[in-house]
């Protein structure tokens, strides 16, 4: 038997194992697409080759370092999507690497590349008056301006995923009380139904009106009734958040992303009392430990169990090196 092509390798990695025998998520799919995408690209330019003319050989542990440096120098990616590339890469290799045999070697050195350790940072979150200043900011009198504002409640309030945002459907929501929700379908092939509060429903019954009773029509679609791009949201989200900035200027010194508006939603469920563990459901996380970034992140939290906490009757005293040789190396 002849040695498969690297094209027939990577057409039975997205068709034989990631669509039939795992039967992956589009998401999933979608993710391992751009990484395989990116690392053909980045080595054809680098051997002057057309992706379809690459060889497992092109694409040898050298190359693949080289690839996650390029994410890092050029592309100036995170060291979570650089993990994420890396992981996709990792498993097509494994898929890969019991049909060439000849080319164990090549396939062993890339999955012996480890993920980059990197530290978590507290999240960020929006105030209730930084939240209320970018639902003002979208203007109402334009159809782009009601549909970004029923976007932006909708995600503030149930804490939607950017992917579960953008693939909504009208079929999926009810507005019906009791009994209102949005279903979703989010990792790992979990099913969720997210209750809608009354404030959320004044402004999305008045927006599906408006976009039409089709079942099958996205809820928050282009000016062509296509479903909306993750870029074209987080501009969204980035424009109302400037404009927001005028009225609030405290939003000016965060980042705000569609995953911002997901975590101030966590975060007011926290403030309000709600268990981590519901909260996990909500946010339709895998374990409930995940949820536990919000704790750290909650200095409310933090100061309440200070406030129980009885201080030391000791003297504040301050410590004096009996040596200045000694205080010179504690000094550095």
């Amino acid at each position: 038997m002849t040695a498969p092509t690297l094209t027939s390798l990577i057409q039975g990695f997205f068709t034989d194992r990631l669509v039939r025998q795992r039967q992956s998520s589009p998401q999933t799919i979608a993710a391992y697409r751009d990484a395989i995408r990116l690392l053909l690209l980045f080595t054809a330019q680098k051997t002057a080759k057309p992706p379809a003319a690459l060889t497992i050989g092109d694409l040898d542990a050298a190359t693949v370092a080289a690839f996650l440096d390029h994410l890092d120098s050029d592309r100036h990616n995170s060291t979570a999507t650089r993990n994420a590339r890396l992981a996709a890469i990792h498993s097509f290799y494994r898929y890969a690497l019991p049909l060439i045999p000849e080319h164990a070697h090549t396939a062993s050195q890339v999955l012996a590349i480890p993920p980059r350790r990197h530290e978590r940072a507290i999240v960020s979150c929006l105030t209730d008056i930084e939240a209320a200043a970018l639902l003002q900011a979208p203007e109402r009198t334009t159809w782009f301006g009601r549909r970004d504002r029923a976007l932006l409640i909708t995600a503030l309030q149930t804490g939607l995923r950017l992917s579960e945002l953008i693939s909504l459907t009208t079929g999926d929501v009810t507005t019906t009380i009791p009994g209102a929700a949005v279903r979703t379908v989010g990792k790992g092939r979990r099913e969720r139904a997210t209750p809608l509060t009354r404030q959320t429903l004044a402004v999305l019954r008045p927006w599906l009106k408006e976009t039409g009773p089709l079942p099958g029509a996205p809820v928050f679609p282009t000016r062509h009734g296509t479903p909306m791009s993750a870029d074209a949201v987080q501009r969204l989200v980035a424009k109302h958040a400037a404009t927001a900035a005028h009225t609030c200027p405290s939003i000016a010194a965060k980042n705000i992303t569609p995953h911002t508006l997901r975590h101030t939603a966590a975060m007011t469920l926290l403030n309000a009392g709600v268990d981590t563990s519901v909260i996990a459901l909500w946010l339709g996380h895998q374990s409930p430990e995940t949820t536990h970034i919000y704790l750290h992140a909650d200095m409310a939290i933090k100061e309440r169990a200070l406030d129980r906490v009885t201080a030391p009757t000791t003297r504040p005293g301050r410590y004096r090196p009996p040596d200045t040789l000694i205080g010179f190396l504690e000094q550095l």
